[in-house]
């Protein structure tokens, strides 16, 4: 894996190095580099083929990322994004240390798993915004049309949109506490590629959270404006309305969600997307085993690009007897409720029983290759985005119809369990039927984080979790299938007001940003 260009600086994440990597061109590891492997940032422009590979680059930055800039380790959208996220949820299960500071909330401004996220995603950030610098010149040089530079600019700032808000999940009090009026992330739109820009670059502060949140969805208009093609693993028109449908449901703004969604057809009986003609999969396996119209954002992993053995999906989900390390297997307490009916084929189907008697997530499946696809969005978060936005303005038979396409297709025919009518408390349900949908996919932290203001359907903090070295068996006899026999939580909650709900700046960052340090999340100081 070479780099398209390299810039290092030294201490913070403003200076954190700028690696732009081509995909699919060595086997070598991406920070492997040789002078010959070295591009100046001028080059990576020079001509339209640089272009292209260097934005190809910025795409792998999102999926490799770097572990204490050495080898890639999944960060930050990679396997190592979805991983941290179930292991700050209570639906997937911690089996050993790897993510035990994560799943326990003992994180510190030098533990790894938070330190590399943050500075992997401002890496991110900074790449797409070095990308959109250059290939703005490069328009105005001649060396592409003005199109193609609009529609590249897109694509990067979808990728900085969405790095954002990774961050806002994790180091900040979500947008329900206050109306957005809690202290955000600095939001990065400038490039750093020269060390004249960092003593500016280092004025900016946080701002606020819904200041972060305008900026996001900014970014998310340009792309639907000037965004194209199908392709799943590239930004497009219609991957930033499906973001822009969860961005708004974080901020419970209900009609937006059903704005944006409707334009991904979630106004029908049966929704199908006019656009890119997105469908929910007649079998649930389909968008994680086949190319499914299902799959709406995709992050490519490759055999030459991937997280490795320590980032990558499938080694980390999976069991020693199918190839895969065993770090991470769903909870009993998700696997035995009883609102996770027993027919449900998603049971058999995208869940693995091991001979060592626990169950894991069975989504993701190249063991040797490492290259499934990392999911960021599928048309079935859509259609329940906007099944709960419906819900929640009062509309429930648009929300029972997408609730039961979602659920109604992981149910034989003939199952009684198939809702006739609608529950009596068709959001919960709507709640309960993105634990089972979204399981393994990164998807739980984040609906924590949204609902912890909502007095009905929240949990205010962190929640509870099975201790596997207390209480738990890790047996088959753990897990009962839809029987209501929930364990025993020893890794105990964390309350809302307790500071280890937020994660910490890095020790380095605010070791060299003094903005940042007079603003650290209280208690890291």
């Amino acid at each position: 894996m070479r780099n398209i260009f390299r810039y290092k600086y030294t201490g913070t994440v403003l200076a954190a190095s700028l690696m732009i990597s081509a995909s699919f061109t060595s086997c070598k590891k991406y920070t492997e580099l040789t002078p010959k492997d070295v591009l100046s940032i001028p080059s990576a422009f020079a001509d339209s083929a640089n272009i292209e590979t260097t934005l190809n680059g910025v795409y792998n930055a999102a999926a490799v990322g770097s572990y204490n800039d050495g080898a890639g380790r999944g960060y930050p959208f990679g396997g190592a994004a979805i991983q941290q996220s179930d292991m700050r949820g209570e639906d997937m299960l911690n089996l050993a240390t790897f993510y035990e500071i994560t799943y326990k909330s003992t994180i510190t401004t030098t533990t790894a798993n938070n330190v590399h996220m943050w500075l992997n995603l401002y890496a991110l950030v900074n790449q797409a915004n070095v990308f959109i610098e250059g290939a703005k010149k490069a328009e105005k040089a001649g060396l592409i049309s003005s199109g193609k530079e609009l529609q590249m600019e897109a694509e990067a700032r979808f990728l900085r949109a969405l790095a954002h808000h990774e961050l806002l999940l994790n180091f900040c009090r979500p947008y329900a506490d206050g109306n957005g009026s809690k202290p955000g992330i600095p939001y990065r739109d400038v490039a750093i590629d020269d060390p004249s820009k960092i003593e500016e670059a280092l004025k900016v502060g946080r701002g606020t959270v819904a200041e972060a949140y305008t900026k996001v969805l900014a970014d998310l208009d340009f792309v639907e404006q000037n965004g194209a093609g199908t392709n799943v693993n590239k930004a497009n028109k219609g991957a930033a309305i499906a973001l822009k449908t969860r961005i708004k449901l974080h901020m419970a703004d209900y009609a937006g969600v059903i704005a944006e969604a409707t334009k991904l057809g979630t106004d029908k009986a049966v929704p199908t997307s006019p656009l890119n003609g997105y469908v929910l999969a007649a079998a649930p396996s389909d968008p994680f085993l086949t190319a499914s119209k299902e799959s709406i954002f995709s992050i490519a992993n490759s055999t030459l690009a991937n997280g490795g053995t320590n980032g990558a999906l499938a080694p980390m989900y999976g069991p020693a007897d199918l190839g895969g390390r065993g770090l991470v297997a769903l909870s009993p307490n998700l696997f035995n409720q009883a609102w996770w009916v027993a027919d449900d084929i998603r049971r058999t189907t995208l869940t693995y029983k091991s001979t060592d008697g626990k169950t894991y997530s069975y989504k993701f499946r190249d063991y040797v290759n490492k290259a499934d696809n990392s999911p960021i969005i599928r048309y079935a978060e859509v259609v329940l985005n906007a099944a709960e936005a419906y819900a929640r303005t009062g509309n429930d038979a648009q929300a029972f119809i997408l609730l039961n396409n979602v659920r109604n297709r992981a149910l034989p025919a003939t199952s009684t369990n198939r809702f006739t009518t609608a529950p009596a408390d068709l959001v919960l349900a709507i709640l309960q039927e993105r634990r089972i949908e979204f399981q393994g996919e990164g998807r739980r932290w984040a609906d924590i984080h949204r609902l912890a203001f909502d007095t009905k359907y929240g949990f205010k903090g962190v929640p509870a979790k099975i201790d596997p070295a207390s209480g738990f068996t890790g047996t088959a006899a753990d897990y009962k299938a839809a029987s209501g026999q929930l364990l025993p939580t020893n890794v105990a909650a964390v309350p809302y007001d307790d500071y280890r709900y937020l994660w910490p700046f890095p020790a380095t960052e605010v070791a060299a940003n003094p903005t940042l340090k007079a603003q650290q999340n209280p208690g890291y100081e």
